[in-house]
């Protein structure tokens, strides 16, 4: 697992693993989707965050942004590290429409995310996805909880600094526990 600071960025393409009590998990998503997966009893988890849902998208030679290769690797690594899959859980935030001219690729990401769940057996017990704003999701991967405070409309998720800045309370902050 390594050594991770105590808040880690994930930026597309890339998934981290955590069991320190002081780590949180961050990222910026947009039409991308984050899974948030962890075992409560091992007090174990981690986050991924994928660009396309995957076969569908077999023009990409970015297997590494693909969904289904960013599911696999972060619950095979779960499991390598003892989490059980019968005591996984998830919570799934991002899939937004981020340009309302083109293909919802958010919806899509969505609709992939919670099937591979379902196939795998993991429970679904939270989600933000839709909708048409930038979001920044954090992740405590020992405890499961997530808060995701969305972005006001003009900040890009491009926009890494201005995104990354603190989003305040009345700007759409949500929290899953």
């Amino acid at each position: 697992m390594g050594e991770l600071a105590a808040s880690d960025h994930i930026i597309q393409g890339e998934y981290r693993i955590s069991n320190r009590p002081d780590s949180v998990l961050t990222t910026l998503l947009g039409s991308c989707v984050a899974a948030c997966i962890w075992d409560p009893a091992l007090k174990i988890g981690g986050m991924n965050h994928f660009l396309l849902p995957g076969e569908d998208d077999a023009q990409f030679s970015d297997s590494e942004r693909i969904g289904v290769h960013l599911m696999e690797l972060l619950v095979n690594g779960l499991l390598r590290e003892g989490a059980a899959r019968t005591r996984l859980q998830a919570k799934l935030f991002g899939g937004g429409n981020m340009n309302s001219s083109l293909a919802d690729i958010g919806a899509r990401n969505g609709v992939f995310a919670r099937g591979f769940l379902r196939n795998e057996g993991i429970s679904l017990i939270g989600e933000s996805l839709g909708g048409d704003q930038a979001r920044k999701v954090q992740f405590w991967p020992t405890t499961g909880r997530a808060r995701q405070m969305q972005l006001p409309k003009d900040v890009q998720v491009t926009d890494t600094r201005r995104a990354l800045a603190p989003v305040f309370a009345d700007s759409g902050s949500v929290e899953l526990f």
